[in-house]
């Protein structure tokens, strides 16, 4: 029988590089997304749901009825500039980037455990380490979802269930934003990098390395400015 994998957040960028790759490599996969999926392929169901939505958590619950996934990878993501005079949508990015995954491991996990095995992953970023005047929902909640993910790890470990956070630096997809990107990767490469996670299951993990002593030289200096 074929390794049955849930996306969210699968319609571009890393999850739909991600999507073809289990794909190509035999997995069957379920995809959920607030768009159409491009991908047409036998071993391939979608639906559309936006994580913010209300009716969210029911569709997740159908989905895992029949049985958990044994991979689910979070991988919604937004982030705006903040903008001091209209601040409506820092509660959204708030909500889709960690209450929408929360929502997802809450409906997923317990399944997982049930089971006694199975691997959760959510796409964080190295901004959780950092405070940002331009961007301070997006970097809180990425810092509350690896916090978060970081004790979930601990919790359902003797259950016989993984939970990997994986922070990310720039990747080349949409959600790339700022004048200075360094260090950035390719949408393929990201993918290497989640099938690193899928076969070593660590708790954390963050690529490219090289940005973790950089951003503790950022931090380090922000404490004298």
């Amino acid at each position: 029988m074929a390794s049955r994998a849930m996306l969210v957040g699968n319609s571009d960028g890393i999850g739909l590089a991600a999507t073809r790759r289990l794909l190509a490599t035999g997995w069957e996969v379920i995809g959920v997304s607030r768009s159409e999926s491009p991908v047409e392929d036998g071993s391939y169901t979608h639906r559309v749901s936006d994580v913010s939505d209300p009716k969210y958590p029911g569709i997740i619950e159908e989905l895992v009825r029949g049985g958990p996934p044994d991979l689910c990878i979070y991988l919604v993501g937004i982030g705006e500039l903040l903008d001091p005079l209209d601040m409506k949508e820092e509660s959204k990015i708030m909500d889709v980037n960690l209450t929408g995954m929360v929502k997802t491991a809450s409906e997923v996990i317990p399944r997982m455990v049930e089971r006694g095995q199975g691997h959760f992953i959510g796409v964080s970023s190295v901004a959780d380490e950092l405070l940002s005047a331009e961007a301070p929902s997006y970097h809180a909640s990425k810092a509350g979802f690896s916090n978060y993910l970081g004790g979930l790890a601990l919790a359902v470990k003797p259950k016989g269930v993984s939970v990997t956070n994986v922070r990310f630096g720039f990747v080349d997809t949409k959600m790339a934003k700022g004048d200075v990107k360094p260090f950035m990767m390719s949408v393929e490469k990201a993918v290497d990098h989640l099938e690193t996670c899928m076969r070593k299951r660590p708790a954390g993990y963050t690529a490219p390395g090289i940005v973790v002593p950089l951003i503790k030289l950022r931090k380090v200096m922000m404490r004298w400015m």
